[in-house]
């Protein structure tokens, strides 16, 4: 019976945070992108340090940048909430951000072009740089078949709204149900249809790799994928311009080895991934999602046992 009771009430503040969620959309599709964009990032970097997701940014921080100061640091993290608002207020907007509409510079789009004619499937892998939202815009504008992995909201009348609004425009979305190397992707790509996922967070369980100066564990599914089906682990990059505009850069592939060592090679694969997700975190630090405990606990207790 309290069961009952329970997923009764739940449903209901679900559907409530979905009215509000729709409320919020309404509201910000009227305002300008540039004006919503410039709210949201106003917004999180007044409300993000309040919360306790900011204590996760400056550890994070703590660890990737040990030889900054403790106001740079302090400044990275307003930076990455002021991206991370803006990403938000512009997800309303996210069918004016594909290239054929001119807010969104494509880097190599020919490659693109080429996996469209090849008909064969690729890996697409990337890192939650900017307002990742518009990497798959751009693989879906190119006419590029490709199934997008994703972390399904918690909510599901939001979830099924978030996907409602990415499949107008031609997004697919799909949660994978299981772990490392789904059903859903395997079928995928015997149909001949390509995948994108973001390989840049924790995976418990998965292969620890350098990153950042620490071992992280990061999912060997796109690496397993590639190896398997004989294709390229295709890397794409998000970066943030002025008034709401982006830069995408699709990169040369990741050459990966196949000795039949399935072990040596699926690591090895892994270490080049984290290595391309390290390259590009330096070069735009502000631009990554740092809310997330992105390495082992061993190494937040050791930072805590410094007193640092």
């Amino acid at each position: 019976m309290s069961t009952k009771r329970h997923s009764w009430l739940q449903d209901i503040a679900w559907r409530l945070e979905a009215a509000a969620y729709v409320v919020l959309l309404f509201i910000v599709r009227r305002i300008p992108l540039e004006t919503a964009s410039a709210l949201g990032g106003r917004i999180a970097t007044a409300l993000g340090p309040l919360t306790g997701s900011h204590k996760v940014v400056l550890r994070n921080l703590q660890l990737a940048f040990p030889e900054m100061s403790e106001a740079e640091r302090a400044k990275l993290a307003r930076d990455q909430w002021d991206n991370l608002g803006r990403s938000t207020f512009e997800l309303p907007w996210m069918d004016e951000l594909q290239p054929r509409r001119g807010r969104v510079e494509l880097i190599n789009g020919e490659r693109l072009e080429q996996i469209r004619k090849s008909g064969k499937p690729v890996v697409f892998i990337s890192g939650h740089f900017a307002n990742w939202e518009v990497m798959p815009c751009a693989i879906v504008d190119a006419g590029v078949v490709c199934q997008m992995t994703y972390r399904a909201a918690n909510n599901p009348y939001v979830d099924k709204l978030i996907r409602d609004a990415r499949a107008r425009y031609g997004v697919r979305l799909f949660a994978p149900k299981g772990s490392d190397g789904s059903r859903e992707l395997l079928e995928a790509m015997k149909r001949g249809e390509s995948v994108a996922l973001m390989n840049d967070q924790k995976f418990n369980g998965g292969v620890a790799a350098p990153f950042m100066g620490q071992p992280a564990h990061t999912a060997a599914a796109p690496t397993r994928l590639a190896l398997r089906f004989g294709a390229d682990l295709q890397p794409m990059t998000v970066e943030r311009l002025p008034n709401a505009r982006f830069r995408v850069t699709v990169h040369e592939p990741i050459v990966l080895r196949n000795t039949g060592s399935r072990t040596a090679d699926l690591e090895y694969g892994v270490a080049q991934v984290n290595a391309f997700i390290e390259t590009q975190v330096r070069a735009r630090p502000k631009e990554w999602f740092w809310v997330h405990k992105r390495w082992a606990n061993a190494a937040y207790e050791a930072l805590s046992k410094s007193g640092k």
